[in-house]
Order: structure tokens, then C-alpha cells, then sequence
């Protein structure tokens, strides 16, 4: 018999899931075994004070149960997200929780049911004032991650047990290709020079200084070279190499599948981090997309989003 597709066997879990879940932690395994001995030798012994403590055992069950439920009932939680999650490496993800009334203690969030490992927590949570919770998780793959719901689990008010409750709550994690060394070369700039680069007379770029010349009329008076200036007993202005400014196209071949496309795609958004960072323009070429060629940050964010949606086309149509 075949095993359901994961998106329905995800439902059949959400729905079958209980609304509270709990889990003896070891300092509880300990309290329930002590529990367990002294209600068997009360019953062997007849003795009326072993009755009174196992009484106050078994009442600090109870109280435990009714305050932890207490504890992570009325609250309200949303996905604040993450700036940036790349493949491999810790990224910040915020979670912004709120609660109604009362006070709430020792709280855990993480993600259910989500190949994201890691957690955040908050020893306080007092009313009426949303508190942002920050962790550092870890995604082991490239491309969209579905998210489900939040988990917020509590050990308050003694250790003995976790209390785990569970808030629907979908969403999508985009994840970018692992950062690491990019062994290939870029290739050839598709364009020489942008604009004016190539004019050997424009000395006012950024590069290696030329020269010292005369500040001109309306000219800028933060590239005066102040102590040469006042050497001379007039205004120089520092002249320096405009860099070479160059266009690129990067692009992912068709049929690769598996651990060679995971590789180019590392590749190709290391070789456009450092392009862009150089100040060149990229571009992006893949077999069913293509990115115009751009420079900045924004271009680089627009890179990465091409990149982690590679390969994951269908997903990419159902989310929108």
C-alpha cells in the first residue's frame, strides 16, 4: 500500500493531534518513580503518614497540571519571519506572542512539523504587551520550507512535566543556497564597460589616486586633500582611477538535478554576491526565468529568491 502524498498525511496529522500535549520530563520520571514507592509502601505498610505524603505527592501533580494550563492558555502568536535564511547556517526567525490576561512563565516556541531545527524561548510574559521572541534556526536545504503552526511548550511551575500546545498557523520560509566558496569562474563580462568607463579621461571615480590637481569652480570640496592644500597655499583636489563597471550574466543549466544543481546553485549566487559587491551588474539566466542585469542589494535579494525557487516550480504556483 502506498503512503500518502505529505501534504495530505500533514492534514491527517494536524487534525488527529490533540489540543494539549505532555511530556514528563527526567526530573519528573524521578518525582513520579518516588511517588510510585511511597504509594506502595503505604498500601503494604498501613501507615497513616506515608498516606499523608503520598496525598501531598499526587496534590503537587494536580497543581502542576492546573498552572501550566493556566500558563499557555489566552495567547496570541504570529510569525514575525526572518530578514534572510540561508541553507546550512543559524538565521534569526521572530515570533511575536501576546497574552490577554494573566502572566505567563517559561515558555518554548518552535516550528511543528517543519525540517527546521532550533527554539526560542522567554522566562516572562506579562499582559497585554506582545513580546518578540528570537531564535536561531537552521534549515538543511535549499527552497521553500511550508510552515504549519507554532509549538509553545511550558515547564512551569516545577520541571516535572512539558505542556506543549500547538497554533495553526501556515505560512512559507523561502530558504537561500548554501554561502560558501565559488570554485567556478564567472566568465566573460557580457559587456565591456558601462557608460562612461571607458573613458581614460574621467579621474573621478573611486579607485587608486592619480593625482593633485587644482579645486575648480563649483567643483566637490570633500576630495580636497586638506594637508597638501595647505602646504601650497591653495585648494587640491585628490583625482582618483574611476573602476571599471561591468555587466555579467550567470546562468543554470537545464537537466541538472540533485546534489549538481544544490552545487551550481551555490555557485552562482557566490560568484553574484561578489560581483555585486565589486560594484558590477548581474544578471540570471535560468531554463524558465531570466533576471535583467542589476546592481545592489536589491538585485543580489532578487538573485537569491530566482535561485531557491529553482527546481521548486510547482510549489512556487501554489503559494501564489
Amino acid at each position: 500500500m502506498s503512503s500518502p502524498p505529505p501534504s495530505l498525511w500533514r492534514r491527517l496529522k494536524a487534525a488527529l493531534r490533540p489540543p494539549r500535549t505532555l511530556k514528563v520530563t527526567r526530573m519528573g520520571r524521578t518525582y513520579l518513580v518516588v511517588t510510585f514507592g511511597v504509594g506502595l509502601g503505604a498500601l503494604n505498610t498501613g501507615n497513616n503518614l506515608l498516606y499523608l505524603v503520598l496525598g501531598l505527592l499526587l496534590s503537587v501533580i494536580i497543581l502542576s497540571g492546573v498552572l501550566s494550563e493556566r500558563c499557555i492558555k489566552d495567547l496570541t502568536v504570529r510569525r514575525v519571519g526572518t530578514d534572510g535564511a540561508f541553507a546550512g547556517e543559524p538565521f534569526a526567525f521572530r515570533w511575536g506572542i501576546t497574552r490577554r490576561q494573566g502572566h505567563a512563565f517559561a515558555l518554548t516556541l518552535s516550528e511543528v512539523d517543519s525540517p527546521l531545527t532550533g527554539e526560542g524561548g522567554v522566562g516572562y510574559l506579562p499582559a497585554g504587551a506582545e513580546h518578540v521572541v528570537r531564535a536561531d534556526l537552521t534549515a538543511p536545504r535549499r527552497g521553500p520550507v511550508k510552515l504549519t503552526g507554532v509549538r509553545i511548550t511550558t515547564t512551569w511551575p516545577l520541571g516535572l512535566f512539558a505542556k506543549t500546545r500547538v497554533f495553526k498557523l501556515e505560512g512559507t520560509l523561502l530558504v537561500y543556497p548554501r554561502r560558501g566558496f565559488a570554485c567556478a569562474d564567472p566568465g566573460e563580462a557580457a559587456v565591456g564597460h558601462v557608460g562612461e568607463a571607458n573613458n581614460p579621461h574621467r579621474l573621478d571615480g573611486t579607485g587608486d589616486v592619480a593625482g593633485l590637481r587644482e579645486l575648480g569652480e563649483h567643483e566637490d570640496a570633500r576630495r580636497v586633500h586638506w594637508l597638501k592644500s595647505a602646504s601650497v597655499g591653495k585648494l587640491l583636489k585628490v583625482e582618483r582611477e574611476r573602476e571599471e563597471r561591468r555587466t555579467y550574466i550567470l546562468g543554470v543549466q537545464s537537466g541538472l538535478t540533485g546534489d549538481a544543481l544544490e552545487r551550481r546553485c551555490e555557485e552562482v549566487a557566490e560568484q553574484a554576491h561578489r560581483l555585486l559587491e565589486a560594484g558590477h551588474e548581474v544578471g540570471l539566466e535560468l531554463p524558465q526565468q531570466r533576471l535583467r542585469p542589476g546592481a545592489g542589494s536589491g538585485q543580489e535579494r532578487a538573485i537569491l529568491r530566482a535561485l531557491a525557487w529553482l527546481g521548486f516550480e510547482e510549489q512556487r504556483e501554489e503559494a501564489a
